[in-house]
């Protein structure tokens, strides 16, 4: 098992929008916070079973956290950790 590092926004008037640095394009929007990172987890999980357990592995917070992308995508984010079950490549 494993988790990956989810990155949380928030914006007037929207609902909360859940990514992955480590997986692009794997996103969830909803409100309220809780279920939007439930549907994360989902769309995480859908991911791995779908891409047959071929997601990179995770970066760890102490190697992304120097990132500057990551800095930049992360300044106004909440950071949760997910988790995944399998193997990863």
């Amino acid at each position: 098992m494993a988790h990956y590092i989810a990155l949380t926004h928030k914006e007037a008037d929207s609902s909360y929008r859940v990514s992955f640095p480590d997986v692009p394009g794997i996103t969830a929007t909803a409100d309220p916070l809780e279920n939007a990172l439930t549907g994360a987890a989902e769309a995480l999980a859908f991911a791995f079973e779908d891409w047959q357990g071929k997601l990179l592995l995770p970066q760890p917070l102490d190697t992304i956290r120097f990132d500057r992308s990551f800095l930049e995508r992360s300044s106004d984010a909440v950071i949760a950790k997910i988790w995944v079950n399998g193997e990863l490549s």
